[in-house]
C-alpha cells in the first residue's frame, strides 16, 4: 500500500533522528542528463531501472523528464509528459515505493500526482506561473530548491558574498510564498541546489555548513551524486567514475542531518549508510 502523505512526511522528518537519511534514487528519462542521459530513455528501460533501484533500497524514486544540467535547454510540455507519465504509471503497477516527480511545470506536477507520484521536486522552487497553486492542490510534500536563473544561464550568475546565508534567504522566501497560498510548512523540504549556479568554493561551503540549513527545522535534501564539484575535487572527468566521492559527500550530508540524499548509485549508498548508521546508533546508546 502506498504511503499516505502523513506517513511519508513522518519518515522524512524523522530521518535525521533515525541516523539514516532517506535515499532518493535518480531516474532520468532523458537523452541528455549530465550523468546517465539516454541510459534509461525508453519507458520500459526507465521502469525496469526504477524497480531495480527500489529493490536495492531506494526509499523514493525521483522521475525526471527534462535535463537540468548546466547549459541544458527546456523541453516542451507534451514531450515531458510523454516521457514521465508512462513511467510513473508503470512503476506504480509493480511497487508502492514513493515516487517523486522532478519538474518545474505545474501541468506535469498535476498529471504526475494523478498518475501516482507522491512528492514534487522542483529545481525552480515553484516560481513558474500557477506552480504554487497547483502544488497546493496536489497536496503532497514539495522540495523547493535554490537556483539562480535557469539551467541554461545559471552558471553565469554564480556570485555570492555569503553563499549559505543567501541560499537560506532565498529558500525562506520561497517557503513563505508557499505558506501564503495555504501550503503547510511541514510539507516542505529545502534543497540548497549543489551545482546549480554555484562555483566549486560555493558548493564546498554549502556542504561544510549544511548543518546551518538543517538547523532551520525544515528537512533538507542533498543532491551531490556524481556532481561536477566532485569531479573537480578528484580529477575524475567522467561522472560515472565519481562513486567514491559521491559516497563521501553523502556521508558528510548524513552527518550534518540531511533528511534525504538524492543519488544515482542506490545500492552502494545504502551500504555506506548502514555502516554509518550502526556507528550513529552505538554512539547514541
Amino acid at each position: 500500500m502506498t504511503l499516505t502523505k502523513a506517513a511519508l512526511l513522518a519518515r522524512i522528518h524523522g530521518a535525521p533522528q533515525s541516523g539514516r537519511p532517506m535515499v532518493m534514487g535518480v531516474v532520468n528519462v532523458t537523452p541528455d542528463s549530465f550523468s546517465d542521459g539516454g541510459d534509461h530513455f525508453a519507458a520500459e528501460q526507465a521502469i525496469a531501472h526504477s524497480l531495480q533501484l527500489a529493490s536495492q533500497g531506494a526509499d523514493i524514486l525521483d522521475i525526471g523528464g527534462e535535463s537540468t544540467r548546466p547549459g541544458s535547454l527546456p523541453v516542451s510540455l507534451q514531450e515531458e509528459l510523454d516521457r514521465v507519465i508512462p513511467v510513473i504509471k508503470g512503476i506504480r503497477l509493480h511497487t508502492d515505493c514513493p515516487i517523486s516527480i522532478d519538474t518545474s511545470k505545474p501541468e506535469v506536477m498535476e498529471a504526475a500526482v494523478s498518475a501516482g507520484a507522491n512528492l514534487i521536486n522542483d529545481v525552480n522552487a515553484l516560481q513558474a506561473p500557477k506552480a504554487l497553486e497547483v502544488a497546493k492542490a496536489c497536496d503532497v510534500p514539495v522540495v523547493v530548491m535554490h537556483m539562480r536563473g535557469t539551467p541554461e544561464t545559471m552558471q553565469a550568475q554564480a556570485n555570492y558574498d555569503d553563499v549559505v546565508a543567501e541560499v537560506m534567504e532565498f529558500l525562506t522566501e520561497r517557503m513563505l510564498a508557499c505558506e501564503k497560498v495555504g501550503m503547510d510548512k511541514k510539507s516542505l523540504i529545502i534543497d540548497p541546489g549543489f551545482g546549480f549556479g554555484k562555483k566549486l568554493d560555493h558548493n564546498v561551503a554549502l556542504l561544510a555548513r549544511l548543518s546551518e540549513l538543517v538547523q532551520s527545522g525544515t528537512p533538507v535534501l542533498a543532491g551531490l551524486s556524481r556532481k561536477s564539484m566532485l569531479g573537480a575535487l578528484t580529477q575524475r572527468e567522467s561522472p560515472k567514475e565519481r562513486l567514491a566521492a559521491s559516497l563521501s559527500a553523502c556521508l558528510i550530508a548524513a552527518q550534518a542531518g540531511a533528511a534525504i540524499v538524492r543519488v544515482h548509485d542506490v545500492q552502494e549508498t545504502c551500504d555506506a549508510l548502514k555502516v554509518w548508521a550502526a556507528v550513529y546508533d552505538y554512539n547514541k546508546n
